[in-house]
Protein backbone atom coordinates (compact mmCIF):
# COMPACT_ATOMS: atom_id res chain seq x y z
CA UNK A 1 0.00 0.00 0.00
CA UNK A 2 1.44 3.28 -1.03
CA UNK A 3 1.62 5.57 1.49
CA UNK A 4 2.35 9.88 1.62
CA UNK A 5 5.08 11.19 4.24
CA UNK A 6 4.79 14.65 5.26
CA UNK A 7 7.67 15.85 2.60
CA UNK A 8 5.59 14.37 -0.38
CA UNK A 9 5.45 17.05 -2.76
CA UNK A 10 1.72 16.15 -4.16
CA UNK A 11 0.38 16.35 -0.63
CA UNK A 12 1.70 18.83 1.69
CA UNK A 13 1.00 22.10 0.20
CA UNK A 14 -3.08 20.85 0.07
CA UNK A 15 -3.74 20.42 3.74
CA UNK A 16 -2.13 24.08 5.05
CA UNK A 17 -4.69 25.40 1.64
CA UNK A 18 -7.39 23.07 2.96
CA UNK A 19 -7.37 24.32 6.76
CA UNK A 20 -6.89 27.77 5.29
CA UNK A 21 -10.42 27.32 3.31
CA UNK A 22 -12.35 26.16 6.35
CA UNK A 23 -11.17 28.58 8.69
CA UNK A 24 -12.26 31.19 6.48
CA UNK A 25 -15.74 29.18 5.99
CA UNK A 26 -16.05 29.47 10.05
CA UNK A 27 -14.95 32.50 10.23
CA UNK A 28 -17.80 34.21 7.61
CA UNK A 29 -20.30 31.90 9.03
CA UNK A 30 -19.52 32.93 12.74
CA UNK A 31 -19.51 36.92 11.83
CA UNK A 32 -23.09 37.13 11.26
CA UNK A 33 -24.62 34.48 13.80
CA UNK A 34 -22.33 36.62 16.68
CA UNK A 35 -23.94 40.16 15.08
CA UNK A 36 -27.28 38.21 15.42
CA UNK A 37 -26.24 37.12 19.18
CA UNK A 38 -25.66 40.67 20.11
CA UNK A 39 -28.62 42.32 18.32
CA UNK A 40 -30.40 39.84 20.53
CA UNK A 41 -28.85 40.65 23.67
CA UNK A 42 -29.06 44.09 22.71
CA UNK A 43 -32.85 43.97 22.76
CA UNK A 44 -33.18 41.75 25.41
CA UNK A 45 -31.33 44.48 27.59
CA UNK A 46 -33.36 47.33 25.67
CA UNK A 47 -36.60 45.34 26.96
CA UNK A 48 -35.90 45.19 30.33
CA UNK A 49 -35.02 48.59 30.65
CA UNK A 50 -38.23 49.84 29.43
CA UNK A 51 -39.59 47.57 32.04
CA UNK A 52 -37.68 48.72 34.92
CA UNK A 53 -37.99 52.32 33.94
CA UNK A 54 -40.73 53.94 36.19
CA UNK A 55 -41.84 57.73 36.75
CA UNK A 56 -39.93 59.75 39.36
CA UNK A 57 -42.53 60.64 41.52
CA UNK A 58 -42.50 63.51 43.30
CA UNK A 59 -39.98 65.22 40.54
CA UNK A 60 -40.59 68.75 39.78
CA UNK A 61 -38.95 70.44 36.65
CA UNK A 62 -39.16 74.10 34.84
CA UNK A 63 -41.02 72.75 32.56
CA UNK A 64 -42.80 70.05 30.79
CA UNK A 65 -43.04 68.38 27.86
CA UNK A 66 -44.93 65.91 26.33
CA UNK A 67 -44.82 63.77 22.53
CA UNK A 68 -47.74 63.20 21.44
CA UNK A 69 -48.61 59.94 19.50
CA UNK A 70 -51.43 58.57 22.47
CA UNK A 71 -54.19 60.47 24.57
CA UNK A 72 -52.81 58.83 27.89
CA UNK A 73 -49.35 60.71 26.98
CA UNK A 74 -51.57 64.37 27.24
CA UNK A 75 -53.17 63.09 30.10
CA UNK A 76 -50.96 62.47 31.87
CA UNK A 77 -48.68 65.63 30.63
CA UNK A 78 -51.46 67.88 32.00
CA UNK A 79 -52.38 66.61 35.44
CA UNK A 80 -48.17 67.01 35.92
CA UNK A 81 -49.08 70.93 35.31
CA UNK A 82 -52.00 70.99 37.20
CA UNK A 83 -49.86 69.38 40.19
CA UNK A 84 -47.50 72.22 39.80
CA UNK A 85 -44.61 70.12 38.69
CA UNK A 86 -43.76 72.20 35.96
CA UNK A 87 -44.57 76.23 35.12
CA UNK A 88 -45.19 75.48 31.30
CA UNK A 89 -46.67 72.93 29.28
CA UNK A 90 -45.43 71.91 25.46
CA UNK A 91 -47.21 69.35 23.52
CA UNK A 92 -44.91 68.75 20.74
CA UNK A 93 -45.68 67.08 17.38
CA UNK A 94 -49.72 68.22 17.11
CA UNK A 95 -51.09 68.17 13.85
CA UNK A 96 -51.61 71.76 12.37
CA UNK A 97 -55.54 71.50 12.63
CA UNK A 98 -55.85 70.74 16.06
CA UNK A 99 -56.98 73.61 19.08
CA UNK A 100 -56.54 73.55 22.46
CA UNK A 101 -60.13 73.49 22.67
CA UNK A 102 -60.07 69.79 21.13
CA UNK A 103 -57.00 68.90 23.35
CA UNK A 104 -59.18 70.24 26.49
CA UNK A 105 -62.15 67.75 25.69
CA UNK A 106 -59.68 64.74 25.75
CA UNK A 107 -57.90 65.88 28.99
CA UNK A 108 -59.59 66.84 33.13
CA UNK A 109 -58.74 70.16 32.91
CA UNK A 110 -60.63 73.24 31.47
CA UNK A 111 -59.70 75.75 29.16
CA UNK A 112 -59.31 78.44 31.63
CA UNK A 113 -56.32 75.91 33.71
CA UNK A 114 -54.83 74.86 30.49
CA UNK A 115 -54.40 78.48 28.48
CA UNK A 116 -52.13 80.19 29.96
CA UNK A 117 -49.28 77.55 30.26
CA UNK A 118 -49.74 75.20 27.48
CA UNK A 119 -48.41 75.86 24.22
CA UNK A 120 -49.03 73.46 21.07
CA UNK A 121 -46.06 72.84 18.98
CA UNK A 122 -47.10 72.22 15.56
CA UNK A 123 -43.51 72.35 13.82
CA UNK A 124 -42.69 68.61 14.49
CA UNK A 125 -42.70 65.41 12.08
CA UNK A 126 -41.11 62.92 14.24
CA UNK A 127 -39.00 62.10 17.14
CA UNK A 128 -36.37 64.06 15.89
CA UNK A 129 -38.43 67.08 15.33
CA UNK A 130 -39.71 67.27 18.83
CA UNK A 131 -36.43 67.18 19.93
CA UNK A 132 -35.67 70.18 17.78
CA UNK A 133 -38.72 71.92 19.06
CA UNK A 134 -38.40 71.32 22.84
CA UNK A 135 -34.75 72.66 22.42
CA UNK A 136 -35.79 75.83 20.94
CA UNK A 137 -38.64 76.10 23.34
CA UNK A 138 -36.91 75.64 26.50
CA UNK A 139 -34.40 77.91 25.36
CA UNK A 140 -36.67 80.43 24.64
CA UNK A 141 -38.06 80.08 28.09
CA UNK A 142 -34.84 79.97 30.04
CA UNK A 143 -35.72 76.51 31.41
CA UNK A 144 -33.18 74.57 32.96
CA UNK A 145 -34.73 71.44 33.53
CA UNK A 146 -37.71 69.44 31.85
CA UNK A 147 -39.95 66.85 32.69
CA UNK A 148 -40.24 64.45 29.68
CA UNK A 149 -43.47 62.32 28.93
CA UNK A 150 -44.23 60.00 26.29
CA UNK A 151 -44.66 56.26 26.16
CA UNK A 152 -42.45 53.92 28.47
CA UNK A 153 -41.15 52.64 25.26
CA UNK A 154 -40.44 54.73 23.15
CA UNK A 155 -38.90 57.18 25.93
CA UNK A 156 -35.38 55.47 24.94
CA UNK A 157 -35.27 57.32 21.66
CA UNK A 158 -36.82 60.00 22.95
CA UNK A 159 -33.95 60.87 25.27
CA UNK A 160 -31.18 59.66 23.00
CA UNK A 161 -32.85 63.31 20.74
CA UNK A 162 -33.46 65.60 23.37
CA UNK A 163 -29.72 65.24 24.94
CA UNK A 164 -28.79 66.56 21.49
CA UNK A 165 -31.02 69.33 21.43
CA UNK A 166 -31.20 70.04 25.14
CA UNK A 167 -27.05 70.52 26.59
CA UNK A 168 -27.28 71.74 29.76
CA UNK A 169 -30.56 71.37 30.49
CA UNK A 170 -31.56 68.09 32.86
CA UNK A 171 -34.22 66.21 31.78
CA UNK A 172 -36.57 64.03 33.93
CA UNK A 173 -38.16 61.06 32.30
CA UNK A 174 -41.66 60.47 33.24
CA UNK A 175 -42.85 57.19 30.99
CA UNK A 176 -46.28 56.53 30.57
CA UNK A 177 -47.20 52.49 30.72
CA UNK A 178 -50.17 52.05 28.58
CA UNK A 179 -53.16 50.66 30.03
CA UNK A 180 -53.98 46.87 29.06
CA UNK A 181 -57.67 46.01 27.79
CA UNK A 182 -59.10 42.95 26.45
CA UNK A 183 -58.90 44.35 22.86
CA UNK A 184 -55.30 45.29 23.20
CA UNK A 185 -52.33 44.33 20.96
CA UNK A 186 -51.15 40.59 21.03
CA UNK A 187 -48.65 39.94 23.13
CA UNK A 188 -46.90 39.22 18.88
CA UNK A 189 -47.74 42.76 17.99
CA UNK A 190 -46.15 43.94 21.16
CA UNK A 191 -43.12 41.95 20.40
CA UNK A 192 -43.29 43.47 17.05
CA UNK A 193 -43.55 46.96 18.17
CA UNK A 194 -40.72 46.78 20.52
CA UNK A 195 -38.20 45.47 18.05
CA UNK A 196 -39.52 48.25 15.55
CA UNK A 197 -38.51 50.58 17.95
CA UNK A 198 -34.94 48.85 19.17
CA UNK A 199 -34.14 49.40 15.43
CA UNK A 200 -35.30 52.64 15.77
CA UNK A 201 -33.74 53.71 18.62
CA UNK A 202 -30.51 51.81 17.14
CA UNK A 203 -30.63 54.08 14.22
CA UNK A 204 -30.94 57.28 16.63
CA UNK A 205 -28.17 55.93 18.56
CA UNK A 206 -25.83 56.49 15.62
CA UNK A 207 -27.24 59.19 14.38
CA UNK A 208 -28.56 58.15 11.52
CA UNK A 209 -30.84 61.10 10.50
CA UNK A 210 -34.85 60.99 9.09
CA UNK A 211 -35.58 64.28 6.78
CA UNK A 212 -37.26 66.46 7.39
CA UNK A 213 -37.65 67.01 10.64
CA UNK A 214 -39.92 69.77 11.02
CA UNK A 215 -42.18 72.06 9.00
CA UNK A 216 -41.18 74.91 8.20
CA UNK A 217 -43.25 76.94 10.97
CA UNK A 218 -40.15 76.41 12.61
CA UNK A 219 -38.37 79.80 11.48
CA UNK A 220 -37.74 81.86 14.19
CA UNK A 221 -35.91 80.07 17.73
CA UNK A 222 -38.28 79.39 20.36
CA UNK A 223 -41.31 80.90 18.36
CA UNK A 224 -44.12 78.60 18.43
CA UNK A 225 -47.28 78.81 16.50
CA UNK A 226 -50.48 79.60 19.01
CA UNK A 227 -52.97 77.46 20.69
Amino acid sequence: MATFSPSDPAKAPARPASRRLWRLVWILAAVPLVACLALLAGFALFVAGIEGREAQAGRHADGIVVLTGGSERIVEATNLLLEGRGKRLLITGVHPDTTLDEIVRTVPATREALECCVELGRSALNTQGNAIETGEWARANHFRSLLVVTSAWHMPRALVELRRTTAGITLVPYPVVPRRTEGGPAPLASLRLLAIEYVKFLAASLGVRAWPAVTSQLRDPGRLPPP
